[in-house]
């Protein structure tokens, strides 16, 4: 077998995502549906831009509490790229940590998990390196906004 080295992870950028109120679709097939609406927000760090008013996270909420996150949306960085995420992961912790979240207490982060993967795409010229790059990304959300720290895998 061979002996391959593990990937390096080194901090990229944070997302900072405004969000609209939660649309509850009710139960699904399977689970609890819902959407949050994306509506603004910005990102720092290598890349630098504004979230656009445009997207969302479809939500299922299993019935052991654990909320799978699907999240589609863009920012434009200050020279005019359109740059799209997709993040998709898992949010869980104990029932009355997460109804607090559901709620929209505040509640530290460290009283549950959230985790991701996500892709950053463009079609300008000057982001199509972010086309090949692969980020896992920890976050915490309160009651109108997600931070979303993702690190780039190297």
């Amino acid at each position: 077998m061979l002996a391959l080295q593990p990937p390096n992870v080194q901090p990229f950028c944070t997302l900072e995502v405004e969000l609209a109120p939660i649309m509850d679709l009710g139960l699904g097939r399977f689970a609890q549906r819902r959407i949050v609406p994306i509506v603004g927000g910005r990102v720092t760090g290598r890349v630098t831009g504004t979230i656009l008013d445009l997207g969302a996270d479809w939500q299922t909420v299993a019935h052991d509490g654990v909320a799978e996150l699907d999240a589609r949306y863009a920012f434009e960085t200050p020279d005019g790229a359109i740059v799209e995420v997709r993040n998709t992961g898992f949010r869980y912790g104990p029932p009355e940590v997460m109804a607090r979240l559901a709620a929209g207490e505040p509640t530290p982060p460290e009283s549950y998990v959230m985790r991701s993967t996500a892709r950053l795409e463009s079609g300008h010229p000057d982001y199509r390196w972010l086309n090949r790059m692969v980020f896992v990304g920890t976050g915490a959300r309160d009651a109108n906004a997600v931070q979303i720290d993702l690190y780039s895998v190297g």
